[in-house]
């Protein structure tokens, strides 16, 4: 018994390290679904083009292929050598935004046309429209996906056991190697993803409920 409550301390550390790369990734993913969002409706063609092809381009291509090429490639350039943290974090965040921005951009334009046409009608700027009307408008419709996203995001920290990062899988691996038990270690972080992602889904609706509080008469 003894031997099983350090295996589960072992665990419980790859828990927090699955913690740490799930609300990393989800700010960095947040930030550039954003980024890349508006950059699909932008006036500025180039904008566009770069925007649609970073979507394109992570939307079509596998996270254990982007993971590998951050963390084992990109150091071969001579430009920047990520620690095992910063490769799944980046790769995850990448990986997300690129769906996220979808949302944001499928979000914006679902906003009724006449909300754009009274904005010009009182002189707004761009930026002061789609800071104060569109994107508060727009919020509460992108939040039920964002939440799905974020979700998708810690089941896939996964991925960086590939790379050596001792979050709850590769830890649960090392317990299996050690003991020969396959059923404990990964019941344990079967129930453990489902808490985790149990807590985020609560968040976001708590989020969710602040947010649309007081529109459409939901109070």
């Amino acid at each position: 018994m003894g031997d099983w409550s350090g295996y589960l301390t072992l665990i419980l550390q790859g828990a927090w390290v699955t913690i740490k790369l799930t609300l990393m990734g989800s700010a960095l993913a947040l930030v550039v679904a954003f980024v890349a969002g508006l950059g699909r409706i932008s006036r500025l063609a180039a904008l566009r083009w770069l925007s649609t092809a970073y979507i394109e381009f992570f939307r079509g291509t596998s996270i254990f292929v982007q993971l590998f090429w951050i963390y084992f490639v990109l150091p071969m350039t001579g430009l920047w050598a990520p620690t095992p943290m910063q490769a799944g974090v980046l790769a995850l965040g990448l990986n997300v935004g690129a769906y996220g921005a979808e949302v944001v951009r499928g979000a914006i334009l679902a906003v009724p046309r006449d909300q754009y046409e009274a904005c010009i009608a009182v002189n707004l700027t761009r930026f002061q429209r789609m800071r104060h009307v569109i994107l508060p408008q727009a919020l509460p419709l992108m939040l039920p996906t964002f939440g799905n996203n974020a979700i998708e995001l810690l089941k896939a920290t996964s991925v960086v056991s590939l790379i050596s990062l001792a979050d709850m899988t590769f830890q649960a691996q090392v317990v299996r190697s050690q003991t020969g038990s396959t059923l404990l270690p990964f019941v344990t972080i079967l129930v453990l993803y489902f808490a985790m992602s149990s807590v985020l889904s609560l968040a976001i609706r708590s989020y969710e409920r602040r947010v649309t509080r007081g529109l459409d008469g939901v109070r």
